[in-house]
């Protein structure tokens, strides 16, 4: 396969380097029973414990409509468990069980070892600086995006 041509920006090798490695990240969630996006969301409620459907879809980036399908998933697997919003009645929070907890507790050792494996050619200033320089991306990508609209 010939290399892409970048001189035109980096969003296309932003996209190349994730779809490439969220192909890996599969190979490695596979045995834990989780896809990406699954882990993704058990990630964000994590962090973010109680967040609506809507806010979790755009988390891991996919439509309402998805989102609602993967929390299903999860919640069927009893991963997840929905409860009333108190500050809204449309919606329902989301929460993760203990399963929750200790299957993403299981999963994380294989993607944090994946990404070690694919980071090793790195030094550890030029790890610091990508992370670093990915942040800044996604915060002024944001940004941009709420000054627009």
């Amino acid at each position: 396969m010939e290399e892409p041509d970048y001189r035109f920006g980096v969003t296309f090798l932003v996209r190349h380097a994730w779809l490439n490695m969220r192909s890996a990240v599969a190979v490695a969630l596979a045995d834990h029973g989780l896809s990406v996006q699954q882990y993704g969301a058990l990630m964000v409620l994590t962090f973010h414990p109680g967040h609506t459907v809507a806010e979790v879809g755009r988390a891991v980036g996919t439509a309402r409509q998805s989102a609602n399908e993967l929390m299903t998933g999860l919640e069927k697997a009893g991963l997840v468990e929905r409860r009333p919003n108190p500050h809204d009645r449309r919606t329902q929070q989301l929460f993760l069980t203990p399963a929750g907890e200790e299957r993403l507790e299981a999963a994380a050792p294989a993607v944090l070892a994946l990404e070690a494996e694919l980071e090793a050619s790195f030094s550890t200033a030029d790890r610091e600086t990508a992370r670093d320089w990915l942040g800044q991306m996604v915060r002024d990508a944001n940004s941009y995006c709420a000054d627009r609209s």
